[in-house]
């Protein structure tokens, strides 16, 4: 409570709101950040309803207001209505941070409530999803992530003030999860991914042709023989545009690829190509600047002799890909992202970024990178 009484002497013509994320004895958390100058209390909206009454009980003695947090709450449109009829003052509709991952948007429950009561909206907001939130109806927007993640942290929030202030509606343009997977993808790197997945995913021994590249898309897997190169051009006919053929080939003395495939490859649209083996004439595919990752490059190639099969459970560099599984490469490496888990890695991936961003401004004003992450604390004796 020491913190919210600090911000009540620094801040004493201000709304108060303590976080409690009470779930237990209500009536008692209330009193202590009634008492240290809260003027809202935040309680949990899943708590059991005896907690939420006397929550509600204590606030009025002590004339303070409770808002519920509805985080992880099962049905929260209807447990809104529900804690409204309780007397309730504010709802809060929270997706949480491993909720946002896994594609849940706060907006989307707001736009069905439909209670005489002040809501406030959190998680995962910005700028433009801060305004969509008031036209929406929130009376109150919390931002979070996108303030203290940014590197211009001042910046931010006032892009963010501005948007609340004067909330502008924005096309909204509904997106497969597939197309949002691979627009975040395209906007962090192979090791953002590898970290999002625990250091995993990473394939072995596969290096970037052509320098600068990068490649995002679904796999269209081949698994064929030393040098045998007629399913991995047949692959090309199935594939459709924006994905990316991913070959196992067993050999890295024998090209199963080559330039003439790679010019087929950019006449479909494919995204780009990753071979568990050996390309060949790399002068003109570097010219065409097409995204190729193999594991070597040499001279000779083998014969169309049409052993093996497309679109079956393959292993490349070491990792398990399936057909549709996500794939991306970039001068780093190759990684393969699960389909099942593919838009929660992309958004954790960003969380990444967004984190190593920071980490690299505050280098940029003088600190070392132990100094940043506090390595001597975290270090194992």
């Amino acid at each position: 409570m020491d913190a919210v009484r600090k911000l009540k002497a620094a801040f004493p013509g201000h709304i108060i709101l303590a976080d409690m994320k009470t779930v237990d004895t209500g009536a008692m958390e209330v009193e202590m950040a009634a008492k240290a100058g809260a003027d809202i209390v935040i309680i949990l909206g899943s708590a059991d309803n005896s907690a939420i009454n006397e929550s509600v009980r204590s606030a009025r003695k002590y004339g303070v207001k409770i808002m519920a947090d509805l985080i992880s709450a099962q049905a929260p449109a209807k447990r809104a209505k529900e804690l409204a009829e309780l007397g309730i003052d504010y709802i809060n509709i929270h997706a949480g941070i491993d909720q946002q991952m896994m594609g849940e948007d706060p907006l989307y429950i707001l736009k069905s409530l439909k209670i005489n009561v002040p809501i406030a909206v959190a998680g995962g907001l910005d700028a433009q999803s801060a305004a969509a939130a008031v036209i929406s109806g929130a009376t109150i927007v919390i931002v979070g992530g996108n303030i203290v993640r940014s590197s211009n942290v001042t910046a931010s929030a006032k892009a963010i003030r501005e948007s609340i202030d004067n909330p502008e509606s924005s096309p909204d343009v509904e997106k497969s999860m597939d197309e949002k997977t691979i627009e975040l993808l395209k906007h962090v790197s192979t090791p953002n991914i590898s970290d999002a997945m625990h250091r995993k995913g990473a394939m072995k021994n596969i290096h970037s042709i052509c320098i600068g590249t990068k490649t995002v898309g679904k796999a269209v897997t081949v698994q064929t023989f030393a040098g045998d190169w007629a399913k991995t051009v047949e692959a090309i006919d199935i594939a459709a545009a924006g994905d990316v053929i991913v070959i196992y080939n067993g050999s890295p003395h024998i090209a199963p690829w080559g330039e003439l495939a790679t010019l087929s490859c950019i006449n479909k649209g494919v995204a780009g190509v990753v071979i568990d083996g050996a390309v060949r004439d790399v002068e003109d595919i570097r010219k065409i600047n097409f995204p190729v990752f193999a594991t070597s490059i040499v001279p000779n190639a083998g014969e169309p002799k049409g052993f093996g099969e497309i679109n079956s459970q393959i292993q490349c560099g070491g990792q398990t890909v399936n057909p549709g599984d996500f794939i991306v490469g970039d001068d780093n490496g190759v990684v393969v992202i699960p389909r099942e888990r593919a838009y929660e890695i992309a958004r954790r991936a960003v969380e990444v970024e967004k984190n190593e961003r920071r980490i690299r401004d505050e280098i940029k004003r003088g600190k070392t990178l132990s100094e940043v992450l506090y390595l001597e604390k975290w270090e194992k004796h």
